[in-house]
């Protein structure tokens, strides 16, 4: 996967996001919860990306980590 493969998936996920923040219906919370661990996860990648790259690394080596190493970190 390249990097505008990410932000394209990306740019659909936050649309969908918006679309249902706008619309909210209380079975709406749960893929909200999703949407936003999907995104935390594309956002993680692409860092990874950046790291390998930016030290002469292969950025195709950089993988999807799991929601809950993720959503550990701070920001």
């Amino acid at each position: 996967m390249v990097d505008e493969d990410i932000y394209k998936r990306i740019n659909t996920l936050v649309d969908e996001e918006k679309l249902l923040r706008d619309h909210e219906e209380p079975d709406d919370v749960a893929r909200l919860a999703h949407l936003e661990e999907t995104l935390d996860q594309c956002w993680d990648l692409l860092r990874q990306r950046r790291a390998l790259r930016e030290f002469g690394r292969d950025p195709d080596q950089a993988q999807v980590r799991d929601v809950d190493v993720v959503e550990r970190y701070e920001q």
